[in-house]
Formats: structure tokens, C-alpha cells, sequence
């Protein structure tokens, strides 16, 4: 299991990151990221790259199914039609962002935390933390890259 010790900022150095998917740009990397760190936290080992991808459609599946369920708090913040975004989002080669964040933390009912490298130091900062009504202690982790991709991020210190 993820050592709460990691989620504060002064032990960010013991985070590693996961590489969470070997194909490029297959849409999944949010979810596969997300699935990482569940299973990370729960105290299982990294599912393989099969079982990965079919957690990560299941998530991806669950969070849609969510999504609907709370449109009238989520539809606002929708650039876009409502109906074509829920259709075009259970498509496995689309790829996910805040709004599957969001859901994410809430279908799995843990907290997430996305992390970001800062360019000048290096160093790994949070820029955004979502469910925090399931606890702020050991979220899961995962990293953003700032061009659209994730991976997962582990605690090294057990």
C-alpha cells in the first residue's frame, strides 16, 4: 500500500513514475494511470499490460456511466454537446481529462492527485487533487507530462 508519508510535499523525491501504457496516444493513459495507483493503494502488484487495458475500459466505462448520472452538475462545464461528449468518451482511443478526473474519484470513491514536473526545477508539484470528500490522505497519484499524456506515480518508501 501507498505510504501516507509520500503525500505530503516534502517527500514528493519518493515518488516514481510508471510508465502506463508502451502504445502512444491509445486514449488510455488517464485511465490506465488511474488503475495503476488503485491498485497501488490497495496494495496489489501493477497489473499486466492485458489486465491493464481492460481495467482501464472498464474504468473508463464506469466513469461514463457516472458522468450521465450526475449531468445535471457536470453538463456546464461541458464545451460541448453533453450527449456527443458521453458518446464520444466511451470510446477507447478518446482521450480523458479533468472531467474523467472528477468522476474518476467519485465511481472509485478514493481521492486523485495530479501531479506535474516543474520545468525549472524538476521537482513534482500537485495541480490538482479531486474526491477529497473520500479522505485527503494516500489519493491516488499520477503525473500529467502538459502535452495530454499520464502515468502513474508510486510511493517508494514503504
Amino acid at each position: 500500500m501507498l505510504n501516507t508519508d509520500c503525500s505530503s510535499s516534502t517527500d514528493l523525491r519518493q515518488l516514481r513514475i510508471i510508465r502506463t501504457s508502451s502504445v502512444p496516444g491509445d486514449g488510455r493513459c488517464l485511465f490506465r494511470s488511474i488503475v495503476h495507483g488503485a491498485c497501488f493503494k490497495d496494495g496489489k502488484p501493477s497489473p499486466s499490460e492485458n489486465l491493464q487495458k481492460e481495467l482501464a475500459d472498464e474504468l473508463r466505462a464506469k466513469v461514463v456511466n457516472e458522468f450521465i448520472k450526475r449531468r445535471g452538475d457536470t453538463e456546464w462545464f461541458l464545451e460541448v454537446d453533453f450527449d456527443i461528449y458521453a458518446m464520444q468518451m466511451r470510446q477507447s482511443h478518446i482521450w480523458g481529462g479533468e472531467p474523467e478526473l472528477i468522476m474518476s474519484s467519485h465511481v472509485l470513491q478514493m481521492p486523485v492527485s495530479v501531479y506535474l514536473r516543474d520545468k525549472k526545477t524538476g521537482n513534482l508539484k500537485v495541480i490538482a487533487e479531486y474526491g477529497q470528500e473520500y479522505g485527503k490522505e494516500n489519493p491516488i497519484s499520477i503525473l500529467y507530462d502538459g502535452y495530454g499524456h499520464y502515468d502513474a506515480l508510486w510511493c517508494s518508501k514503504r
